[in-house]
């Protein structure tokens, strides 16, 4: 590897963990900002779902932390624990970016769709690509086209978090302006789910750019052994 790219995995490394560590703080300063409406955050799902005319999702409770995802297979909202029982500023926001999913799945939302077609290449891929691009690398000199197979499917993954940057933002969008035109928080709380929403999607904004440059980096592997 070289030197340069070793510089920068690393630095994209340290801002991944600077920005995880900055998310988890905004969300334990916010758990603690507490909901005057009462609402947890399974009632603010279902109130938004119920307000956008989505009549078949279901909001459900799943184990762990940080494991809040919409499955648009089985239409499911499924929330952390700490944000399904929760009434605070952090489970509202979680609970309806995550309804925003839904909206965006009810509507046909292009971007989503296009992420969900490459949901089972990337579900494959991800499980190979390592072991075929490090093979690649071992074998450049003899079987140089097994590590172009590799870019091609380290493509199709950089693809997929490039394709996740604009659904998140507009499901994070689409959570915030409904609490907002439906008076669900105070000011207060307001600023706290946008800015707890805001420190999430950067996350997202780092994983694109850390694969991106990873797959640059194999490209110049690629196009050096071409020249020699």
């Amino acid at each position: 590897m070289g030197s340069g790219y070793l510089i920068l995995a690393g630095a994209i490394m340290l801002l991944s963990w600077l920005i995880s560590s900055r998310l988890k703080s905004k969300f334990e300063l916010y758990s603690k900002l507490q909901l005057q409406n009462g609402m947890s955050g399974r009632e603010i799902a279902e109130k938004m779902l119920a307000d956008n005319g989505i009549r078949d999702v279901r909001v459900i409770s799943t184990p762990g932390q940080l494991t809040d995802h919409y499955n648009p297979a089985d239409k499911t909202v499924n929330l952390s624990e700490a944000v399904y029982n929760h009434r605070n500023a952090a489970a509202a926001a979680v609970a309806a970016h995550e309804c925003g999913h839904a909206v965006q799945h009810s509507i046909g939302y292009e971007w989503l769709t296009m992420r969900s077609a490459l949901v089972p290449i990337v579900s494959v891929a991800s499980n190979y690509v390592q072991w075929i691009l490090l093979a690649g690398i071992l074998m450049i000199r003899t079987f140089p086209q097994l590590l172009l197979v590799g870019i091609v499917i380290f493509a199709a993954t950089t693809l997929f978090t490039i394709i996740t940057l604009p659904v998140e933002y507009d499901a994070s969008n689409r959570a915030l302006a409904w609490l907002e035109n439906k008076h669900m928080l105070t000011q207060q709380e307001q600023a706290g789910a946008k800015d707890a929403l805001k420190w999430a999607a950067r996350t997202y904004v780092v994983a694109a750019i850390g694969s991106i440059a990873t797959l640059l980096y194999y490209i110049s592997i690629y196009s050096g052994s071409r020249r020699n």
